[in-house]
């Protein structure tokens, strides 16, 4: 297998859009993806975008895709890549092509200057914690992730 890894482009959205709902489906929430071609062109390229992509192809042909930000550590003063997303398709699977992108990504951290690069991972997704455990990352056990999303969101925010 012949990989390469290249930058998305707006022509991508169609692509990035199908490997998202495969990325959903496998991660049992197929249902809740609210993303288009359109919402995608505009939130990852378009104009004051905090966001980045990356198409893994094999032999030519799309095969998975990292999706990025850069977030901020205060006790640093440093910038950080947060994986919102990476996804390798069924085919391509125990390839190699998963560490291929989180290389690819562990480089452009270093030369942005980034003190971290991280992610998070569903519990009961053993392939991956198996791969992050093998190139060294190390989970963050002591914090506990909060969300506020739809209808809370919006109470919460407009809540006196």
């Amino acid at each position: 297998m012949n990989f390469t890894i290249r930058p998305a482009t707006p022509a991508d959205a169609a692509v990035i859009l199908g490997l998202i709902t495969e990325l959903a489906v496998y991660e049992k929430a197929g249902h809740e993806v609210e993303a288009t071609e359109e919402t995608i062109r505009t939130s990852i390229f378009g104009e004051g975008s905090v966001t980045d992509a990356a198409i893994l192809e094999c032999d030519g042909k799309p095969a998975g895709f990292a999706v990025w930000f850069y977030n901020y550590s205060t006790w640093q003063a440093r910038n950080g890549l947060y994986l919102e997303d990476l996804y390798v398709s069924p085919d391509q699977r125990g390839s190699g092509a998963g560490k291929l992108l989180l290389k690819h990504l562990a480089r452009i951290a270093v030369e942005k200057g980034c003190g971290r690069f991280e992610w998070s991972v569903l519990d009961w997704n053993a392939p991956a914690i198996r791969v992050y455990d093998a190139i060294g990352a190390e989970p963050q056990t002591e914090w506990i992730r909060y969300r506020l999303a739809g209808k809370a969101l919006e109470a919460f925010a407009s809540a006196d």
